[in-house]
């Protein structure tokens, strides 16, 4: 009992242990007299139509309903997906698949009020959402302890690749239907990826059925937003399909009355040529115009004392008529399916987009020396130099990925066989700067002096790469118990650099062979363990300060051990990986935000998921993540950080979310986020974070066609710090709530 007491993750379990205990107790002594009320309702109409009965035969009425089948790409019902196409690039039960992988619905995304991916991953095992705290640039996360910012996202199965600076390709969480995480590498089928894990949104695609939606937001940061989702046959006969999902908003960041705004939108279309030829096309055009919003502050006010006080964590430190990040970016692409038969298929994806990013920001630096005589005095820790950050990025992207897909039998061996040909072409323009600003700012007034400066740039680049792939998957099913997956790819990339500031080119070739393999048992009570292998590759266009050429190309491989269980009959699903990630070359920024690259980083741990219906209407969502090893192992470069954490990593990380609908229409919902203790950046805190626990929370309810919700996140308004570097710690996110008004027509 005194262990119990005095261990913070202990008491957490429990808690979470007794909520999920005491929950369907009370949601059922809550709902008891309502479907005590509709039972005996029942009964009395019963009655009525035995009497009617009696008097009248009626004709017999047969009723077909449409079985609801899920595929890989499709809309899901609730929390609970079983299929993927993300892990395989074939349509698979997950459970057949020997890699840790989860599926975040739209109905759950909604469900937490997640309106950006790394919100809606937050209940996923793995991930550490916003390392770097409140940050509204990017959807900054971490997954088994790496970045997964870089080298991209994918969207439908290819590839928004970024350059590893500050323009990244933005997602819409309202035009997507479902977010795949594949934890591990992937390179076997995707080429370039983070050794991590490759986050896939899959976007929402015509329906055949039709369907209206518009949505009004109203929440705090005078959050106003209006979206829309159409879909539905444009002829008669259902062969062509639309879609149309739109966003327009209208808000302010949380501190600095700074503008946040954004505007989305998403038509496409589905063509049926013929029963065995399938055409979509997708376009999507997005504009953003705002400031930029992080809580960094200096570690001495934040997690060291300051003799002037402590520094409140709103206080804002750049200005709001410079800051900026504005970023204009279209796409435009298709995928062409068609049949042979019944066991041959081709498909071809591809896309086209461009992104332009304007970018400055002004941060604050080390505190100003007012008086060298005294070191303590408290004039030395109050006026705040400024530093000048300026990027104006551009992004051209072509990506294709070719398909065939072969299903025959050999003996008592199902196959499915797949070949692909995938070749991407990306350039980068990029002008840089970071340099002191001229300014400073008065930590505790806000008060400024000075002007801001122009300097030269660090980088003024561009990059070209190309690369090509060659890939053959094999997915052997034997005895109806045994699901075999092996793989390989060779991969070929080329790099051309233009270092405009020293009028040099530089040119990077690269060439790889990875593999995968894996191998899956079905036992019939649904359970299903697992092993595997992978590796990954991926090509740097990341450029060297100190060279002016690109970084050498990362590698990485993983081990895993994994179970499943599906209870026959049942919507749950659980899940249990235990893995070892090494990845090489790795590249990340330090506290100046300039590139460097480490040697060579393992991670270990333990991940268990599980998502359930214990009773009707009753959805659990919970995750357990330990990491016992997370460091790095080798770095000729700075030997002094070998056995120490590049990127913090908790110990233990734990969520549950659980929500209830009651019959009358009113749906709550309570969630739990806790975060283990950390030493920062390096292991460069002064001092081991604060572990710490977010509660999120959703009220609900829907009549008709009507659907209103109240989501919270943070609900406490808990002030924590999320991670320190060498000179500045970062404050994770400010409550925030949104009210949701959705009428379907």
């Amino acid at each position: 009992m005194q262990y119990l007491l005095c261990d913070k993750v202990a008491r957490q379990k429990i808690i979470f242990i007794a909520i999920i205990a005491a929950l369907p107790q009370f949601a059922i002594a809550a709902d008891a007299n309502l479907e005590s009320q509709a039972s005996a309702e029942a009964v009395t109409d019963s009655a009525k139509n035995n009497a009617a009965n009696k008097s009248e035969t009626l004709p017999e009425v047969k009723v077909e309903a449409k079985a609801e089948q899920e595929t890989a790409t499709g809309p899901v019902h609730g929390y609970v997906a079983k299929r993927t196409a993300s892990a395989t690039k074939t349509d698979t039960p997950i459970i057949e698949t020997p890699q840790s992988i989860s599926v975040i619905t739209s109905d759950f995304a909604k469900a937490i009020g997640a309106n950006r991916v790394r919100d809606a991953l937050g209940y996923s095992a793995g991930v550490t959402a916003a390392p770097y705290g409140a940050e509204s640039r990017f959807e900054w996360f971490n997954v088994r302890g790496f970045y997964a910012l870089t080298p991209g996202f994918y969207l439908d199965g290819l590839q928004l690749r970024n350059n590893n600076t500050w323009g990244v390709w933005r997602t819409e969480n309202y035009a997507t239907e479902r977010i795949e995480l594949m934890r591990g590498p992937s390179s076997v089928l995707y080429g370039q990826n983070s050794p991590g894990g490759m986050t896939n949104i899959v976007s929402k695609k015509p329906l055949e059925e039709t369907s209206r939606e518009l949505q009004v937001q109203v929440g705090n940061d005078a959050r106003r937003q209006i979206s829309g989702d159409f879909t539905g046959p444009v002829n008669d006969d259902g062969s062509v399909l639309y879609r149309i999902v739109g966003v327009l908003r209208d808000a302010e960041l949380p501190i600095g009355g700074m503008k946040d705004d954004h505007a989305f939108i998403a038509p496409s279309l589905t063509w049926k040529i013929s029963d065995a030829t399938t055409l979509d096309l997708q376009a999507s055009y997005l504009k953003d115009r705002a400031g930029v919003y992080s809580r960094a502050l200096p570690r001495e006010g934040s997690i060291l004392p300051n003799p002037n006080g402590k520094i409140s964590a709103d206080t804002y430190f750049g200005d709001k008529d410079f800051d900026r990040l504005n970023q204009n970016q279209w796409m435009i692409g298709y995928k062409l399916e068609h049949k042979l038969n019944d066991r041959f298929a081709f498909r071809q994806s591809t896309r086209y987009g461009k992104m332009d990013m304007d970018y400055g920001a002004l941060y604050p630096d080390a505190f100003v020396n007012a008086n060298a005589g005294n070191p303590s005095d408290p004039a030395n820790f109050r006026t705040l130099k400024r530093k000048n950050f300026t990027s104006i990025e551009q992004a051209t992207a072509f990506n294709i990925d070719n398909q065939f897909e072969a299903k025959f039998d050999f003996g008592a061996f199902k196959h499915t066989f797949l070949t692909g040909l995938d070749y991407q072409r990306s350039s980068y323009g990029q002008y840089t700067i970071y340099d002191d600003s001229g300014t400073t700012i008065d930590a505790y007034t806000g008060a400024t002096t000075g002007t801001i400066a122009t300097s030269a740039p660090y980088a003024n680049a561009s990059t070209k790469l190309k690369q090509t792939g060659i890939y053959l998957q094999d997915q052997v099913k034997f005895d109806e118990r045994w699901v075999a997956t092996l793989g390989g790819r060779y991969d070929s990339a080329k790099i051309n650099a233009t270092d405009n500031l020293t009028s040099s080119k530089s040119q990077q070739s690269d060439s790889k062979l990875t593999g995968r393999a894996g191998l899956v048992y079905l036992a019939p009570n649904g359970f299903a363990p697992y092993v595997s292998y992978s590796e990954s590759f991926v090509p740097n266009t990341t450029i060297n300060p100190a060279t002016g050429k690109p970084f050498d190309p990362e590698s990485g491989n993983q081990y895993e051990v994994g179970l499943r269980y599906q209870p026959p009959q049942s919507k749950a699903t659980y899940s249990a990986a235990v893995f070892q990630l090494t990845r090489d070359n790795v590249v990340n920024s330090d506290s100046n935000f300039i590139p460097k690259q480490n040697g060579e980083i393992r991670v270990r741990g333990l991940e268990l998921e599980a998502n359930l219906q214990p009773i009707d209407r009753l959805n659990v969502v919970a995750a357990w993540t330990w990491t016992p090893e997370a460091n790095v192992i080798r770095n000729p470069a700075n030997p002094s950080s070998v056995g120490k954490q590049a990127n913090p990593v908790p110990l233990h990380q734990i969520s549950l979310w659980t929500d209830y609908q009651w019959l009358s229409g009113i749906k709550a919902g309570l969630g739990l986020r806790y975060v283990g203790s950390t030493k920062g950046v390096d292991e460069s805190a002064p001092k081991a974070l604060s572990a710490y626990t977010l509660v999120d929370a959703m009220l609900g309810y829907t009549t008709g066609q009507w659907e209103l919700a109240l989501n919270a996140r943070n609900l406490t308004d808990k002030e924590f710090i999320s991670n320190c570097d060498a000179s500045q710690c970062y404050y994770g996110d400010m409550r925030s709530v949104i009210g949701s008004l959705t009428y379907k027509f």
